[in-house]
């Protein structure tokens, strides 16, 4: 008898569901949001600097106004700005 007769063929693993893990994309008017309303500017060298909203600021009016419900979750965004370019490098969300 063969080898392969004795012994049953594996089966395979069921797919792990990682969408269960993984938050939603980040909405843009979340970074939009980071963008107009900063506070906190932290310089990062190069001519870049590390953009964030503080508590203080997530409670004002008008951003509670333009964030609503994502409040929340835009206090843990970061945006790292090029100012030489004028552009977005990097957005940073905590975990």
């Amino acid at each position: 008898m063969s080898a392969y007769r004795r012994f049953r063929p594996r089966l395979a693993a069921a797919p792990i569901e990682t969408a269960a893990f993984e938050r939603p994309a980040l909405p843009g008017s979340v970074v939009d949001a980071v963008l107009r309303y900063h506070d906190e500017v932290t310089d990062q060298g190069s001519g870049r600097t590390l953009l964030r909203l503080s508590e203080k600021r997530l409670r004002a009016p008008e951003v509670k106004k333009a964030l609503g419900k994502l409040a929340a979750r835009a206090a843990g965004v970061a945006v790292l700005w090029d100012e030489d370019e004028s552009e977005i490098v990097r957005v940073l969300e905590a975990a």
